[in-house]
Formats: C-alpha cells, structure tokens, sequence
C-alpha cells in the first residue's frame, strides 16, 4: 500500500471515556478520534478514511455512496444493525463486529438487576444515608418483601452466550433454570412464562422478536415474576410492561435497555412502579472494554493482512 491508511472513529467516546488507550489502533493507521459524531458531520469526518469505526453512528446505503474511500467498516460492538451491510457488500466492504466481549459483564449485571428488585439493597442504603437508620426505633428495617432467589425458577429466553452464561449464575445461586429458544417455539416459551419467577431477555432483534413481551404475553407471567431485559429494548412494548407493573400484572421489572436511547421523557417506564432502569451500561465493565478494544484491533490487523474475521455482512 503506497498511501498510509487512515482510521476514523466517529463516536469513540462510550468505548473510551479516557481509562483506555487508542495507541494500538493509532500503530496500525493514522488515527483520528471522535467523541461522537452528529448526523451532519458523517460524510465530512469520514469521507478521507479507508477504515470507519463506528458504535452508534448509523451508516447507512446513502452515506456509504457518498465515502469513495471506505474500504472497511468496524462496529464498535456486537450489533450492526446500524450499518448497511448489504450496500456494503455490494462494494466489496467488511462490516466486522464483535462478538462476545461482554458476555460475563451482561450476565453479571442481569443479576444486579435481579438483586435490586429482590433484595433492594441501593434503596436500603439509601435510606440509611437519609439517616432513617439512625433515627429507627428498632435495630433493623425495610421496605417490602425481600426475596430469597434459591428455589425460584428462572426463565431465560435465548439460549446464545449470554443466555447460557446467566444460567450458570442461576444454578449458582439455587435458581432452577429453564431456556425457551426460537426452535422451542411459541408454545414453550408461553409453558416457560407461565412458570417462571424471573423471565430474562437474551434473544436478538428481529421482526419476529419485536415487542414479542406486549399485554398479551405479560398476562401469561406470574403476578409474582419479575421481567429482565439486557438484550433490545424494542423486545418489549413499553406501553403494555408499564400499564403491568402499575396494575400488579407483574411484580417488577430491571432494564438495562429501552426502545429509544436516551429515552424521551415521556417514555412510561420512567416513573413505572417497581422498575430498575439502568443507562444501557451492563457491556461497559472495564474489562469487557478492553476485550472490546483488544478484538477491534485484531480485526483491523486480520483485514490488512487479507484475513478478514468476524465479518457479518
């Protein structure tokens, strides 16, 4: 190659607040960093680049017509829906995401959720921080029942990387666990919520998937149960899991993930009775960053060295 080539990372911020180094990037091609890119500025940030990195920033057929440069896309994470992998294709580009960074740090953070709702220990401490502790006539206290989750049964849906691995974490703490996939089919996954005391999402997204948790299958859930969704948010109609959890159709729900991001202000769930709401932060461990890192890196060495990997498009 007689020409360097050049990187540009359009929205590098979530990935690197600044606990990561962008130098093994920067020894591959020169390297341009943004933090995030507005919709405007794609074409113009991006137009001299042979390598596009993007998480969030969408690229999509119109925008790839308008980069002659482009001969190599990077997701910044595991889904790619937000770039145009067919109109990719059809100039011969990779679109390279990567897989399985997160699986441990989703998993682990499914269970944050869980405990949150079961055992409520960040509204407890703080209560305590509020001095109601100190000001309690009785040596202990709290607020609502407290769950123990040995014995209950756990539904997963989705039995990928992430489903499985919050299996484990289920056995490990007593839980019985059950899976209901897309080959189990729709009968199985009703059998799955009607006895299950935590259902957790871990399926893609897709036009059968979409809003599959709506009034119809949250009437099928225990009024006991509680409902967790690391994967899409767009899983869920928000609308009907609002409406159950202010109508005691379901006894809670933890989000890590909504259908818009970030979410309008008007979005139900945002003052939902017994709902957890996490800022779509389960993947961003320091660890999972840097596998992240690490494997975005390696992709761009397999590309320049004509071994393309992780390719999806």
């Amino acid at each position: 190659m007689t020409n360097p080539l050049r990187i540009v990372v359009l929205d590098g911020h979530t990935l690197n607040p600044g606990d990561l180094s962008w130098e093994p990037l920067a020894q591959l091609a020169a390297l341009i960093v943004h933090a995030r890119t507005a919709s405007a500025d794609i074409v113009a940030r991006a137009r001299a680049a042979e390598i596009v990195l993007t998480n969030k920033v969408p690229l999509s057929a119109d925008t790839l017509a308008q980069l002659p440069n482009l001969r190599f896309i990077g997701v910044l994470a595991t889904g790619h829906n937000i770039v145009d992998g067919a109109a990719a294709r059809v100039r011969d580009i990779p679109v390279c995401n990567i897989p399985a960074y997160g699986t441990t740090s989703v998993a682990q953070h499914v269970f944050a959720l869980l405990l949150e709702l079961t055992q409520r220990t960040g509204h407890h401490a703080h209560t305590v921080r509020d001095g109601r502790w100190a000001r309690s006539a009785d040596w202990c206290y709290w607020d609502g029942a407290l769950v123990e989750l040995a014995g209950l049964n756990l539904g997963i849906v989705g039995a990928g990387r992430i489903g499985r691995a919050v299996g484990k974490i289920g056995e490990a703490f007593g839980m019985r666990v059950r899976y209901a996939t897309r080959s189990t089919g729709r009968a199985d996954l009703e059998a799955v919520l009607r006895g299950s005391d935590v259902v957790s999402l871990h399926c893609p997204l897709t036009p059968e998937t979409k809003q599959m948790f709506n009034a119809t299958t949250l009437a099928v859930m225990k009024p006991t149960s509680f409902l967790i969704n690391t994967g899409r948010g767009a899983l869920i109609d928000e609308a009907a899991l609002a409406d159950a959890l202010r109508t005691g159709r379901i006894a809670g729900a933890g989000l890590d993930v909504l259908s818009v991001e970030p979410p309008l202000s008007d979005n139900p769930l945002l003052d939902a009775p017994n709902c957890v709401i996490t800022p779509h932060l389960a993947w961003a461990t320091e660890a999972a960053r840097r596998r992240l890192m690490q494997v975005a890196v390696e992709n761009i060495r397999a590309w320049i060295t004509g071994q393309p990997q992780n390719v999806v498009n």
